[in-house]
């Protein structure tokens, strides 16, 4: 499958059925922690699933989860990392594909790495997801002021404006950048960058502590 619709208001036990502009046929549907998603009517839904890891920021971390990947044949759609609060940890999204089998065993072969201090499955309706994207679109001085009023309509920043381009930043869901990006079909883009998703889950109860000594605590 090209891409992955989203729909954010897909009960656990109900499906709907999206035509995309492509004229392709995707039902949607969610259960506790997966988003399902297929693009043929009676074929088998494949699944997407995002993992929030926590590992000690160590060298060759990163390389080491992606070579897991690899070696494995694991699908990633998208991973991203930075800093924690804590200096001595990372945070790791990755946004996984597949079948029930093989999404659970992304998150138990990941567990054994000597890296790994936690990982989390981000359930949908319990965590927020937020992905940032940068687009460089040829314009002329006709062209900005229209590529400028579609961005204000989605809150997205003008970051450079040059004779002949400029440069949009917008923060969001994958739906709505996917929105975005929509209603700039007509414009030439020059350039796109998508950091991936990477989110948080809601409140406090599953906040993970970590003390001087390493030692893992839930609130």
């Amino acid at each position: 499958m090209d891409r992955i619709f989203v729909c954010k208001n897909v009960s656990q036990k109900s499906a709907r059925i999206l035509l995309t502009n492509g004229g392709d046929i995707v039902i949607i549907y969610k259960t506790e922690r997966t988003l399902f998603f297929c693009n043929r009517v009676g074929k088998r839904c494949d699944m997407q699933r995002v993992y929030s890891l926590i590992v000690d920021n160590n060298p060759g971390v990163l390389s080491r989860i992606s070579g897991l990947f690899s070696r494995r044949g694991y699908s990633i759609d998208s991973i991203t990392a930075g800093l924690t609060a804590d200096p001595r940890f990372t945070r790791i999204t990755i946004v996984a594909s597949g079948d029930e089998l093989i999404l659970s065993q992304i998150e138990k072969q990941v567990r054994k790495l000597e890296d790994i201090v936690e990982i989390k499955v981000l359930d949908p309706s319990e965590s927020v997801y937020r992905e940032l994207i940068m687009v460089k679109i040829r314009a002329n001085a006709s062209e900005r002021a229209e590529i400028i009023s579609v961005a204000d309509i989605f809150r997205a920043k003008i970051v450079d404006v040059e004779k002949e381009s400029l440069m949009v930043e917008l923060t969001g869901t994958q739906s709505k950048l996917d929105g975005f990006l929509n209603l700039l079909d007509g414009y030439e883009i020059l350039e796109l960058a998508r950091t991936g998703i990477t989110g948080l889950k809601r409140g406090i109860k599953d906040v993970t502590y970590i003390d001087e000594s390493g030692n893992i605590s839930d609130n």
